[in-house]
């Protein structure tokens, strides 16, 4: 569908498409200029009144000249260096309802559209789950054009690109792919455009988390694909290593691919301190997480066994209790400490510490005494748990906890045995999976040893050579 040389059926179309009559937040006005009738269409709650009413008087201040058309006139008069052309309407009702302004000029087959967007948006704050003691506290908002301003403050190259994309027939949410030139990944970066180009779904409401469904070949899989993050800092960084990040309209969180299960692992207070106290937080950090899934079923292998030759782990194992029962305490302790984390996400800050003290007095005091759950398991769960919160990535830490509640299964019924070779399975699963076409265990396959060591060990920044 396209303008049209008749001002009166351009209007027609384009009232139609936007609901004029319907939706009062689509304004549109009337503007008379050297006695020709024009249109202005805009988002009231988007644009910029203020920058719309100046545009508008310095037409009026400009003289038109004999030269050029009624049409050309209009579009060098404009005081808008955001400014372009277009006979699509479906491209102008897009536009209009984004926040632009589109002025139908008389009898033409053109329209001017001005880019005067004034989104809605809060504070540069710092993130809450990737808080640093010291550095930068700015964080991504919701607002795609604040994001890729806040990288280009941290990139100032013409080698960082960012190419844009339209998802959703209805939502029409724009999504942006930002990069490096001549550090990407290409085959990474040409495979996720491909895909993005194939989606094809009516809505994006859910932003990022419903685009890396849609891009991941392998959507049921626990294991994220990529990694999320609210930082700047943290974005720019991974950019300089090759990697790309996807920002998509209306989502405080960007994604980052292709990623290995290392990156995942990885937080910013690491690279805020010397290379010495880096390295110790992320060795503490690994071996925190791997504790946080492995110690619990570890421990009920060794409580089935019924045979302590370490008497330092008596008094922890020698429970009082029949298998049956152990398993279940388990379980409730896991799944009660998953409930208390979601109850803290929905709880008010005023209330989180009374709803923590209450849970702290039943859980803790209460349950033990009744005998619901014992000293031993509180105390696992407990450990567990600080591991959990320990991981950087929220994503990640959520597959560890279902990993870990298998684990429990599997070592209630086959012991040391089968968590040997659930291990094994779980080793050969995570090889299968790839990121963007990368592996998921780089580089640990395909094995590079100083980059494997380079996951370990924080190392501090050198010259170019």
């Amino acid at each position: 569908m396209y303008l049209t040389n008749s001002q009166k059926i351009n209007e027609q179309l384009i009232d139609e498409l936007l609901g004029i009559k319907d939706s009062f937040d689509i304004g549109k006005r009337e503007l008379y200029l050297y006695d020709k009738r024009n249109l202005i269409y805009t988002n009231n709650f988007l644009v910029n009144t203020d920058l719309l009413i100046q545009i508008i008087q310095s037409l009026f201040l400009n003289e038109f000249n004999n030269t050029d058309s009624y049409f050309d006139n209009f579009y060098k008069n404009i005081s808008s260096i955001s400014v372009m052309t277009s006979k699509d309407l479906l491209e102008i009702e897009t536009e209009v309802l984004k926040g632009l302004a589109c002025i139908i000029v008389a009898d033409f087959d053109k329209a001017i559209i001005i880019d005067i967007r004034n989104y809605p948006t809060r504070g540069l704050s710092e993130p809450d789950g990737e808080k640093v003691v010291r550095g930068s506290k700015e964080g991504f908002t919701e607002n795609i054009a604040t994001n890729v301003a806040l990288l280009r403050r941290r990139i100032r190259s013409g080698k960082l690109k960012v190419k844009k994309f339209v998802v959703g027939d209805f939502s029409k949410t724009e999504i942006a792919y930002v990069y490096i030139d001549d550090l990407v990944n290409k085959v990474a970066l040409n495979n996720a455009i491909d895909k993005i180009q194939k989606v094809k779904v009516n809505e994006l409401t859910m932003t990022d988390k419903a685009l890396e469904e849609l891009l991941s070949n392998r959507p049921y899989s626990p294991y994220p694909m990529v990694r999320y993050t609210e930082r700047p800092d943290t974005l720019a960084v991974h950019l300089y290593q090759g990697m790309f990040g996807i920002i998509v309209d209306t989502s405080p969180s960007v994604m980052i691919a292709p990623t290995s299960i290392f990156d995942h692992f990885q937080a910013p207070e690491e690279y805020r301190q010397t290379s010495m106290s880096g390295t110790f937080l992320r060795l503490l950090r690994f071996f925190g997480i791997i504790v946080s899934f492995l110690l619990v079923p570890i421990w009920l292998c060794f409580v089935n066994q019924k045979d302590y030759s370490n008497t330092m782990l008596v008094n922890i194992m020698n429970l009082d209790y029949t298998r049956q029962s152990i398993l279940i305490q388990l379980l409730i302790s896991e799944i009660s400490i998953e409930l208390v984390r979601m109850a803290s996400i929905h709880t008010p800050d005023s209330l989180s510490t009374s709803m923590g003290l209450i849970v702290g007095i039943i859980l803790g005091g209460i349950g033990v005494e009744l005998g619901i759950v014992s000293q031993t398991i509180v105390l696992l769960g407990a450990l567990s748990a600080i591991g959990t919160y320990i991981t950087p990535s929220y994503e990640l830490a959520l597959a560890n906890k279902i990993v870990k509640l298998i684990y429990i299964v599997i070592a209630y019924f086959f012991g040391m045995y089968g968590i040997l070779f659930f291990t094994i399975f779980m080793f050969f699963y995570l090889l299968s999976l790839k990121s963007f076409g990368q592996s998921y265990l780089k580089p640990l396959y395909p094995f590079s040893l100083k980059l494997l060591i380079r996951q370990f060990i924080r190392s501090p920044y050198k010259n170019k050579q």
